[in-house]
C-alpha cells in the first residue's frame, strides 16, 4: 500500500444500529476498489472487518476493525466499530482518530438509538457527519420517510444529496443531485444518464432542501438561490464541504452495500466534500505544560496517538496508532510522553482487517500499527525523542456491570489471572480484581453480552475456561445496644495452664473500626496483657455472628477480669476476649447492615414513571429529580446494592439503550428483617 500525501487521506469512522449494514458497507467498498479479491458476508464470518472468532460466532462487531480503500487518489481509512452498546468502548476508539462519521441507517427501520448515540459521540469529538441509508434493495425500505426522521431528530443540517427512483417496491436507479444525473447499476458499475423530465414531487422537495442548505453557507451563493439559479456542479460541492466542515450539513446518500448501488457515490461525497486531517484547525497537544495546537504536518514534530491495543497471545501486544503531526518511522526511537518512556520501533504496517502491509514510514493523518511496544497502552502519545508532547486521550465509560469467575479447573488461577491483565491491557472498559473480603475474583464490563465475550475470549486466546457468578455482597453486623459479659478461658492439662479472664462493656460505637477502651481497676488485669485482649478483639469481629460479616461501629471497654500469675498469657487473654465477644455480641441486639448506592440515572423524560417505579420495586429512595440538557432527567437516589447487581442489564432494556447511571457505594444501613432473615439462612446453608 502506498503513501499518500495528507490532503489525500480521509478517516472516516461508521456508527450506528446493530445490524445496520456497517461491515457490509465497509466490505462493498473494499471489493469495488480491489481492496479484496472476494466479497465477504457477515453470515458467512468472511468479511474483511468481522476476523475475530468471536464475531465470525457471534455475526456481530465487537472491535474496531480498520478498512483501508484506495479511490481515485485517496486514500479512505473506514473505522468500522460495533453497533452493540456493550462494546461502547471500542466505538470511542474509532471516533477518536476520524474526522468525519458515516452513519449507516437502515431504510427498513430507520434511525435507532445507535444511530442517536453515534450522533452524539461524533457530536462532542467535533466530527463532520453524513448519512448512508443502506438496505434499499429490500422491501419496504423507504428513503424519503427516513430523511424525514432523520431531520426530526437531528435538526435542519440533515441534507439529502440524492433519490433513490423506485419502481414499486425496488430502485432502480439514483438521481444525484450534486452531478445532476440519474444513475442506475450493474453490479456495482454506474451507468450515467441525462435526467428524466419529471423527477417527482418528493425527489424535487429533497432536492430544495439540499439546494437551500448550500446556499446558506456563503452569501453569494445565497444571492444566486434567491435569483431563482441553479448551482453549478462546483458550486455545490464547495457549499457542501464548507456546510460538512463546519457541522451545519450532514449529507444523506442512500443505496445498497448487497447490490452495490450508490457504494460509489458515498465515496464520491467522502473524497470531494468530507475534510481531511489538512482540513481540520489542528489538535490541542500539551507541551511542557502549556497548550499547542498541532497541525497534520508530515515535517513537523512527531506525535502520535495510540488508539487500539490488541493482546495477541502468539504476537504479542499490537498498538493501533493515528499519526498527528510529523512522521512516524520503522527502526526508530520514540518516547512515550504519557508513561515517560523511551520505546524501541521495529516494523510498522498498514493494516486491512488483519491483513498486514510493511511500510518504511507513517506520515501525519494515516492510521497504522507497530507490535511489542511493552510499555504503550491505549491512550498514550508516542513523539520524538527528546520532546514531550501530550495528545488528550480517549474518554472511556466507568465499567457498570460486574460477575465474579470461579475457574472450571484446579490450578487455573495464574493462567486466568494473566490472561485478565491481557484482557485488560485490549479493552479500557473492562476492569478485575480480587474482593478480599469475599474472597472472589470480580470482572467488571459495560454489560453481561460484554462479559460473556470476555469470558469467551479466555478460552480461546488463554486456554482457561472460568463460570460466572453473582458477585457476593459485602454486608456487616452491628450492635444495638450495651451490654457487659464476661469471657473466662481456663484450661489445665498438666505443666502450666492457660488463664484469661476479662469484663468486657460493648456498646454501638461512632466510628467503623473497633473503638477499644479500658478502664480497669486495681490491676486486675496487668496492662501487659491490653494489647492482647484488643488483639482477640480485633481478630473476632471480622466475623458476626449472625452471618459471618465483619462487625462495624463496635466500642469495647475492658472495664475488669483477673489473671494467674503462672497460667496467664496473651493466647489465654486473647480466647477469653473471644469468648467475651461471643457471648456479648449475642446479647446486644446483633443486626445485619447492608450497602447502600448513591445512584444517578440519565434518561428521557418520556421514561421517568418507568424508572421511578422500578427503583421503588428495588427498594430504592427517591432523593430528586433534576432536568438536564438534551432533554434528560437526572433521577437521584439511595438503593440497596443487593438489588443493583442487573441494572445496567435492566436499565437497557427499559430504556432501549438511551438510559445511563453511574453508581458509588455510600454508607451502611440496617437491613430489613426479611432481607436479613434471608441473607442469614443463605450463609447458614453455605456453612453447612
Amino acid at each position: 500500500m502506498k503513501q499518500y500525501p495528507v490532503d489525500k487521506l480521509r478517516n472516516v469512522v461508521l456508527l450506528g444500529q446493530g445490524r445496520s449494514g456497517k461491515t457490509s458497507f465497509a466490505e462493498a467498498a473494499l471489493f469495488l476498489n480491489k481492496g479484496t479479491d472476494r466479497l465477504g458476508k457477515t453470515a458467512d464470518g468472511n468479511t474483511v472487518c468481522d476476523f475475530d472468532a468471536e464475531e465470525v460466532k457471534r455475526q456481530i462487531s465487537i472491535s474496531t476493525a480498520v478498512a483501508p480503500v484506495e479511490y481515485k487518489g485517496h486514500k479512505i481509512n473506514l473505522l468500522d466499530t460495533p453497533g452493540y452498546l456493550d462494546f461502547v468502548g471500542e466505538v470511542m476508539q474509532g471516533v477518536r482518530v476520524a474526522e468525519t462519521a458515516l452513519l449507516v441507517v437502515s431504510g427498513k427501520g430507520g434511525p435507532g438509538v445507535g444511530t442517536e448515540k453515534g450522533w452524539d459521540y461524533a457530536t462532542k469529538a467535533g466530527l463532520s457527519k453524513m448519512f448512508f441509508v443502506t438496505s434499499m434493495d429490500q422491501e419496504n425500505a423507504d428513503y424519503f420517510k427516513t430523511v424525514e426522521q432523520l431531520r426530526e431528530v437531528f435538526g435542519i443540517s440533515v441534507c439529502p444529496i440524492c433519490a433513490p427512483v423506485m419502481e414499486g417496491e425496488k430502485m432502480v436507479g439514483l438521481i444525484d443531485f450534486v452531478d445532476r444525473k440519474l444513475k442506475t447499476y450493474n453490479k456495482g458499475v454506474a451507468e450515467v444518464k441525462d435526467l428524466p423530465a419529471d423527477l417527482g414531487d418528493e425527489a424535487n422537495a429533497l432536492w430544495d432542501m439540499m439546494s437551500e442548505s448550500v446556499a446558506e453557507t456563503s452569501e453569494e451563493l445565497m444571492e444566486k438561490f434567491f435569483g431563482g439559479e441553479h448551482f453549478t456542479r462546483d458550486e455545490t460541492i464547495t457549499g457542501l464541504k464548507a456546510g460538512i466542515l463546519d457541522g451545519s450539513i450532514a449529507p444523506v446518500l442512500c443505496g445498497s452495500a448487497i447490490t452495490f448501488d450508490g457504494v460509489d457515490l458515498v465515496l464520491d461525497t467522502i473524497v470531494n466534500t468530507a475534510p481531511s486531517p489538512a482540513d481540520r484547525a489542528g489538535e490541542v497537544a500539551t507541551v511542557g505544560g502549556e497548550e499547542v495546537t498541532l497541525k497534520a504536518d508530515p515535517n513537523g514534530d512527531l506525535a502520535a496517538i495510540v488508539f487500539k491495543t490488541v493482546a495477541d497471545p502468539f504476537v504479542g501486544k499490537m498498538s493501533y496508532f493515528k499519526v498527528i503531526s510529523g512522521t512516524m518511522k520503522a527502526d526508530s526511537q520514540v518516547f512515550n510522553a504519557s508513561s515517560e518512556s523511551n520505546e524501541k520501533v521495529g516494523k510498522l504496517f498498514f493494516i486491512r482487517g488483519n491483513k498486514q502491509a510493511e511500510t518504511p514510514a507513517i506520515g501525519a493523518g494515516d492510521i497504522g500499527f507497530v507490535s511489542k511496544l511493552s510499555g504503550t497502552v491505549t491512550g498514550d502519545t508516542l513523539c520524538a525523542a527528546g520532546k514531550k508532547i501530550v495528545l488528550k486521550g480517549i474518554e472511556f465509560p466507568a465499567p457498570s456491570y460486574s460477575m465474579s469467575v470461579q475457574p472450571l479447573a484446579k490450578g487455573d488461577e495464574e493462567k486466568i489471572s494473566t490472561g485478565l491483565q491481557r484482557l485488560a491491557e485490549e479493552d479500557p472498559t473492562f476492569s478485575f480484581s480480587l474482593n478480599a473480603e469475599t474472597k472472589q475474583q470480580v470482572i467488571s464490563g459495560i454489560g453481561d453480552v460484554h462479559l460473556d465475550v470476555l469470558v469467551s475470549k479466555l478460552k480461546t486466546k488463554f486456554g482457561t475456561g472460568v463460570e460466572l457468578k453473582p458477585v457476593r455482597v459485602p454486608y456487616r453486623e452491628t450492635i444495638r445496644k450495651k451490654v457487659k459479659v464476661q469471657g473466662r478461658h481456663k484450661k489445665q492439662s498438666g505443666g502450666h495452664g492457660q488463664f484469661g479472664d476479662v469484663w468486657i462493656e460493648f456498646e454501638p460505637g461512632d466510628e467503623e473500626d473497633l473503638t477499644f477502651a479500658e478502664n480497669v481497676f486495681g490491676g486486675s488485669v496487668p496492662k501487659n496483657f491490653f494489647p492482647a485482649v484488643e488483639k482477640g478483639l480485633r481478630e473476632s469481629i471480622q466475623k458476626g455472628v449472625l452471618a459471618g460479616y465483619p462487625v462495624v461501629n463496635l466500642k469495647a471497654t475492658l472495664v475488669d477480669g483477673s489473671y494467674h500469675p503462672v497460667d496467664s498469657s496473651e493466647m489465654a487473654f486473647k480466647v477469653a476476649a473471644n469468648l467475651a465477644y461471643k457471648a456479648g455480641m449475642e446479647q446486644a441486639g446483633p443486626v445485619l447492615l447492608e450497602p447502600i448506592g448513591s445512584l444517578k440515572v440519565e434518561i428521557p423524560d418520556s421514561l421517568m414513571g418507568d424508572i421511578i417505579g422500578d427503583i421503588n420495586k428495588r427498594r430504592g429512595r427517591i432523593l430528586g429529580m433534576n432536568p438536564i440538557a438534551g432533554g434528560l432527567q437526572e433521577v437521584v437516589a439511595d438503593v440497596p446494592m443487593a438489588e443493583m447487581g442487573a441494572y445496567a442489564v435492566d436499565l437497557r432494556s427499559m430504556t432501549q439503550g438511551r438510559g445511563s447511571f453511574t453508581l458509588e457505594f455510600a454508607r451502611y444501613e440496617e437491613a430489613p428483617p426479611n432481607v436479613a432473615e434471608k441473607v442469614i439462612a443463605e450463609a447458614a446453608n453455605e456453612a453447612e
